[in-house]
């Protein structure tokens, strides 16, 4: 895969808080402040902790002068594509031309949809709405139509005047994942849009050749789809994962993604002002420099990627792209239990395929199989923090109220991806981790080798488990605020869920690293 050329750009993903509305636009301004170029922010209708993310975006519009802005993106289920359209170019026409769209099919997200009276797709069926919808939506902007006609399965429109058409041409972007949703990009879309967590890097070069396969098929080029990259991560002194080191191991991390895998636009997600004024100030640049310098040079002969991207002003240069060992270490299961309660037989689960010993890696599959690692490195984290909050508590610290505010405020900063959160708790990420496991992760590394079945049929299990554990601490916590021995409760309840969770994310991690390098 290869650079495609298009001018880079960056941005902010920040959570649509509907509890602390003014410090989303104070981010927002922030964006603007610190030159990054777009402000996104998730659409998730149903999520009664959220913002509506059209009005919040429209308010952020009024709030700033160069700033582009976009949903990241679209729960199309909730929203009508031709009143959609007509949003979209009102707001743009508002601005001078600062509206991009970002739309999604829904996936993942049915219950919730289908609470709040939208549709249940299955997913063959959603692709076909986003189809139909991209279809009403082009034709709602386009001024040199006397009508628009669209009779599709999931919507029909008879004969509505277009109007108004845009400041500029809007660009729609796709939040695909799977290769139908992939395939339509290359064939409808004007941009491509996964998140870091969920379509790693090591995912990126089949997905971008299913979207150009698809826009060829369509007689376009593949140069026509922007290549857009939600970044989830965190700045550190010492590491040297994936976005999980300092800023200039982010920045040739980043320059890497855009030469070698086309990516153009990187929007980092985060709602620590910190956190933000460091990526604008201090990735951002030398990315920019980075990719300068590597345009300006030859292509490598024979007309391939470039294998890395080194640059003197980056302290720590791309690793080798030579095949070597197998690097990423399992977090081990140190046997501690804070709990006398067991909620599964740890001896009974099964193992999967010993690892090929003669078998090489190389940095791709490394950095596939360590991702896990970091993701779970998160969850951990957060759970260390969950344990602090109770014992403020216990200390008269912090109110109970306070300790759920400043939950869902941790959560939030941590888990801002491209599919949204379900809910903002530590619960609800977690759960959403685990929904996207089952989904997408578990099956792929099934048929890629089905020896693993036992180990992943269990760890499905152990899902609920964990499900029900989560459950029982979202209990816990409403009961703090009315019952004499709610801390008691909580304590309880967290105990047993840290036991279970970090055996269960050790289990994972030794059965599962290998297999995710080797197979994906």
């Amino acid at each position: 895969m290869s650079d495609y050329g298009h001018e880079l750009s960056f941005g902010s993903f920040v959570s649509p808080t509907a509890a602390q509305p003014r410090t989303v636009l104070e981010l927002a301004q922030l964006t603007e402040q610190l030159d990054l170029d777009l402000f996104t922010v998730q659409d998730h209708p149903y999520q009664a902790g959220f913002l509506d993310a059209w009005t919040l975006l429209s308010v952020v519009a009024a709030q700033t002068t160069r700033l582009r802005v976009m949903p990241n993106v679209v729960n199309l289920p909730l929203r009508s594509p031709a009143v959609l359209a007509k949003s979209a170019a009102s707001l743009d026409l508002l601005t001078n031309g600062r509206v991009e769209l970002g739309l999604g099919a829904g996936g993942g997200f049915w219950d919730a949809i289908a609470a709040m009276g939208g549709p249940r797709r299955t997913p063959g069926e959603a692709v076909e709405a986003l189809d139909e919808a991209i279809r009403i939506m082009r034709g709602m902007w386009n001024p040199n139509l006397d009508a628009v006609r669209v009779d599709g399965r999931h919507y029909r429109v008879h004969g509505t005047h277009p109007g108004p058409a845009p400041a500029h041409d809007i660009s729609i972007v796709i939040g695909a994942i799977k290769p139908r949703m992939l395939r339509l990009t290359g064939r409808l879309a004007d941009g491509w849009l996964p998140s870091s967590p969920i379509v790693v890097p090591a995912q990126l070069r089949e997905s971008n050749e299913l979207i150009d396969e698809a826009a060829v098929d369509a007689g376009r080029k593949p140069s026509d789809i922007r290549r857009m990259y939600n970044l989830v991560g965190r700045f550190s002194s010492d590491g040297s994962g994936f976005l999980a080191g300092p800023p200039t191991v982010w920045a040739q991390q980043i320059a890497e993604l855009a030469i070698n895998h086309g990516m153009s636009a990187f929007i980092a997600a985060g709602d620590d002002p910190e956190f933000l004024t460091r990526f604008a100030r201090e990735v951002v640049p030398a990315v920019r420099e980075i990719v300068e310098e590597e345009r300006k040079a030859p292509p490598p002969t024979g007309g391939g990627a470039r294998a890395s991207v080194t640059h003197s002003s980056a302290d720590k240069a791309a690793p080798s792209s030579r095949p070597g060992r197998f690097l990423p270490v399992p977090t081990p299961d140190d046997g501690q239990r804070v709990s006398n309660r067991r909620v599964w037989d740890e001896s009974t689960r099964p193992s999967g395929p010993v690892r090929d010993p003669a078998r090489s890696y190389t940095p791709k599959e490394n950095a596939t199989g360590q991702h896990l690692i970091d993701m779970h490195n998160d969850l951990r984290n957060e759970l260390t923090e969950l344990q602090a909050l109770v014992n403020q508590i216990a200390q008269g610290k912090l109110g109970p109220s306070q300790a759920r505010s400043q939950i869902n405020a941790m959560t939030m900063r941590q888990n801002n991806w491209t599919l949204g959160t379900y809910c903002e708790s530590y619960c609800r990420v977690l759960t959403m981790h685990h929904t996207i496991e089952d989904a997408s992760m578990f099956p792929d590394l099934e048929r890629g080798d089905p020896r693993l079945r036992p180990v992943i049929d269990r760890l499905k299990e152990e899902h609920l488990v964990v499900h029900d554990l989560l459950e029982e601490l979202d209990r816990a916590l409403v009961a703090l605020v009315s019952e004499p021995d709610g801390l008691e409760q909580v304590r309880a309840a967290l105990d047993v869920l840290s036991d279970a969770l970090l055996s269960h994310l050790a289990y994972e991690e030794r059965e599962l690293i290998e297999p995710l390098a080797r197979l994906t």
